[in-house]
């Protein structure tokens, strides 16, 4: 779990105010916001808040009016403005809003505007993940969510907050729905995977081995994260064979995979399987690379550990002179591979886009005003 420092301040777009109130939270994050779009969402909340910027209040209150008026309805630009514009206490008006715009009769609705993945990077950013779960399970609320980047956002977000039997609910639907023709969509099994690893219970595990056996049994071609979890949950239950098995389509070149598959082979007793690997960056590398192929100081152990039950004063001697060479060239370090495996999830920038906006900030810490 990161310890990440927040703070409750008043921020205007473009330069950050002073804080005030400084307040630090355990949090963890798997995909990180610009991954999810928030950095998207960020830019129109600016737009949109400077267009209202004297009449946000007056906005509120008609909004509030509409949605108890049976003669008034809600339209695309009502719902797309609020939720651009939403602060903690606005979160009521923006469900009731959600459940108008839903239910009014469709032959009204001309738009062809996509609100599920909006509205859960609001929630997203407002911290709040106890209405985005109501308003996601909402029955009024069929078919407003169904995208699986809104469903990849709701899960995310449940993450961050260890609500993993809320996340296995959520990923329920994701299989019956099978939106995009797809029973194990990519990024939704990571998550479930990762609430898996995170839960770490005997039940949790077999939740994740029934997943990976019905995803095998379809053909499905899991993600790298979704894989290092899987095998890193085997290692935690003793089982280094399905470890190794988890991971024998991806290429040793990444840290993770190679590590993992070091000690799963050191687990195993194969510890002469285990010592290429091992030696095997030593022909890769060189002491100009800036991105040096690493072991782990736990992968060393495990080796360690192989070869003393093997009792062999050669293999002995071949293991103590390949780890001082690792030694030597800095490759042996002491991130673990439980901190590595969930690690946050940044995805690629391209270049013509420009990092922009700003993090979420804790729902209790909020100012009303962000302008």
């Amino acid at each position: 779990m990161n310890s990440i420092s927040r703070a409750s301040a008043q921020y205007s777009f473009g330069m950050k105010m002073p804080l005030r109130n400084f307040h630090v939270t355990k949090v963890q994050c798997l995909y990180s916001p610009s991954a999810l779009g928030i950095d998207g969402y960020l830019q129109t909340r600016k737009k949109i808040k400077e267009q209202f910027a004297q009449f946000t209040d007056t906005f509120r209150a008609k909004m509030n009016d509409f949605v108890h008026d049976s003669k008034h309805m809600i339209f695309t630009e009502d719902l797309k403005n609020m939720v651009h514009m939403a602060e903690p206490t606005d979160l009521n008006l923006v469900l009731d809003m959600v459940k108008k715009f839903n239910t009014q009769k469709s032959e009204f609705r001309f738009g062809s505007f996509v609100f599920g993945p909006v509205v859960m990077r609001m929630f997203y950013f407002l911290d709040a993940p106890t209405e985005a779960l109501k308003c996601f399970e909402n029955p009024d609320n069929a078919g407003f969510f169904d995208q699986l980047v809104s469903y990849q956002i709701l899960l995310d977000l449940l993450y961050n907050h260890e609500m993993y039997d809320e996340m296995y609910k959520i990923f329920e639907k994701v299989q019956e729905r099978q939106l995009n023709m797809t029973k194990y969509p990519k990024y939704p099994v990571v998550l479930i995977l990762a609430a898996c690893y995170k839960q770490n219970t005997p039940e949790s595990y077999e939740y994740a081995k029934k997943l990976w056996k019905d995803m095998s049994a379809l053909g499905t071609s899991p993600l790298r994260r979704s894989c290092t979890f899987m095998s890193a949950m085997a290692l935690r239950n003793n089982e280094p064979h399905i470890a190794l098995e988890c991971i024998s389509l991806q290429t040793p070149h990444y840290v993770t995979i190679r590590n993992i598959k070091v000690i799963a082979l050191c687990r195993m007793g194969r510890i002469d399987d285990a010592l290429p690997i091992l030696r095997g960056v030593l022909d890769v590398d060189s002491p100009s690379r800036v991105d040096k192929h690493t072991f782990f100081a736990e992968t060393i152990t495990a080796a360690q550990e192989a070869v003393k039950q093997k009792n062999d004063k050669d293999l002995e001697n071949s293991f103590v002179n390949i780890e001082k060479a690792l030694r030597d060239r800095d490759l042996i370090d002491d991130q673990t591979l439980d901190k590595l495996v969930t690690s946050e999830i940044i995805l690629s920038v391209k270049k013509y886009d420009k990092p922009r906006g700003m993090p979420k900030m804790p729902f209790g810490q909020r100012q009303r005003n962000l302008s």
